[in-house]
């Protein structure tokens, strides 16, 4: 048997992280990627309904269902008091705590999830629309167990809801 040169294995391991970045990049390129607005649920306000009741009802049945709200984001405000026009924009952050920790204690990748975001977006037309993370697909990419998969669908339900109640007004 003959074993390789110095030179030769030195060499090799050199370029074996070469080759697997390479192959890694290859396949990232090759992967299909996932149609933004796919990845997303998006819910009109209905007509009638103002940007700021909205929000009053989103906070109400949230607040009905136990999800707490752990932070608000007025970035449209921040944009304009950076001295730049800004149609409204605001990010609302919701978070069951139990519920979580047991999600990132399961799988610390969800921790990038947390808290659950649903956004309320102006479009160029003064539409105002609910935009939020498509949690169905992430619950059934993950690998949980029964208790904790209901426990995820469960939040994800109540997010529709809050999301439901902020798009008709209703409280």
């Amino acid at each position: 048997m003959r074993f390789p040169t110095l030179p030769t294995r030195l060499a090799a391991v050199l370029l074996a992280p070469i080759l697997l970045f390479a192959t890694v990049s290859a396949q990232a390129q090759s992967a299909p990627a996932v149609p933004l607005d796919q990845a997303v649920i998006k819910m009109r306000l209905h007509k009638g309904v103002s940007m700021d009741e909205a929000v009053s009802s989103m906070k109400l049945r949230a607040n009905m269902l136990n999800m707490k709200l752990v932070a608000h984001l007025p970035l449209s405000k921040q944009i304009k008091a950076m001295g730049h026009k800004a149609r409204r924009m605001e990010v609302f952050e919701f978070c069951n705590p139990l519920t979580a920790q047991k999600m990132v204690e399961s799988n610390i990748d969800f921790a990038a999830y947390l808290p659950c975001r649903i956004a309320l977006v102006e479009d160029e037309h003064g539409q105002g629309w609910l935009v939020m993370t498509d949690l169905n697909r992430i619950i059934r990419g993950a690998h949980l167990g029964p208790k904790l998969k209901a426990e995820a669908e469960h939040v994800r339900s109540v997010l529709h809801k809050i999301m439901k109640a902020g798009a008709t007004g209703s409280l």
